[in-house]
């Protein structure tokens, strides 16, 4: 039995699709090496970030609630006079400012005039909404943030995007577990920086595609 040639467009369509689905291939493990190396260079920044040696001097402060493990170096940074005023964003409606500086060193006086609280922030873009708006409202210029060191170079980004012109100086506070090593080897530890690592990248593509709001939006926060 005589075997029958195949036609050449037959032959360049198998050709083309072995060519097309060896590029794919080669695209989804470049991508993920990609990703894979992001989340290394992101993890090993974050975990380096710790406050400024030299106390940082601004306008005001926040800091954005998430356990008082960042309360209390705010309340200290406000005690110390590094700022005018303290906001404490995203705070539970329920809580009083009283609850939140318990075992701070703040007096009541302090409390009353410099400390504020938003109750409206549910996320880190409500952080950043309610911050930007509260420092256009008390005419500030710079304030200091303080947040985890994981999750400062999202919050700082998307803070800086509203608040155009203000300075934003990163009070990056420190993993508990001083040894990086034995904290990173955690799973959940490790859960916790990969979901932050996915909602850093979505924030830096949302700051490329969407500009920041004029400034008759930003009234609107």
């Amino acid at each position: 039995m005589v075997a029958t040639a195949q036609p050449r467009s037959v032959t360049r369509r198998r050709g083309a699709s072995r060519l097309a689905s060896a590029v794919l291939r080669r695209l989804v493990v470049a991508s993920l090496l990609f990703v894979v190396a992001g989340f290394a260079l992101f993890t090993g920044h974050v975990m380096n970030l710790a406050p400024p040696r030299e106390m940082p001097r601004a306008d005001a402060i926040i800091v954005l609630t998430g356990g008082q493990d960042r309360l209390k170096p705010a309340f200290r940074l406000l005690a110390e006079g590094a700022g005018e005023k303290l906001l404490v964003s995203g705070v539970n409606l329920s809580t009083r400012k009283a609850d939140l500086a318990q075992g701070s060193g703040i007096d009541d006086a302090m409390l009353a005039c410099c400390v504020d609280l938003d109750h409206k922030a549910l996320d880190t873009i409500g952080n950043a909404e309610q911050s930007a708006r509260w420092l256009r409202d008390n005419g500030y210029a710079s304030a200091i943030l303080v947040t985890s060191n994981y999750h400062m170079p999202r919050a700082q980004r998307e803070l800086q995007r509203l608040a155009g012109s203000a300075r934003i100086v990163a009070y990056p506070l420190a993993a508990s577990e001083p040894d990086a090593l034995r904290w990173l080897s955690k799973p959940g530890t490790l859960r916790v920086l990969a979901i932050e690592y996915g909602k850093l990248c979505l924030a830096i593509l949302r700051t490329l595609v969407a500009p920041p709001p004029h400034t008759a939006a930003l009234a609107r926060l």
